[in-house]
């Protein structure tokens, strides 16, 4: 993982806060999205970080839901 920019904290955080809005389906579906525009354009770090976000949600969600079990 490469060290972020100011731009790139940025883009993260904000991608992350919309992240934390979707239900799991919708996140699923963002993923293939994702997936989709990194086959049509391998190696852009946009789709880098929101890779390494959407696994952090993933994450934190399965995390919150042992708390919960």
């Amino acid at each position: 993982m490469a060290i972020d920019n100011d731009a790139e904290q940025i883009f993260r955080e904000n991608y992350a806060q919309e992240l934390r809005k979707k239900n799991q389906s919708e996140l699923e579906d963002e993923r293939k999205k994702v997936n989709a525009q990194g086959m049509k354009t391998p190696g852009r770090r946009g789709e880098e970080i929101k890779h390494e976000e959407i696994d952090k949600e993933i994450v934190r969600r399965y995390k919150l839901s042992q708390k919960i079990s």
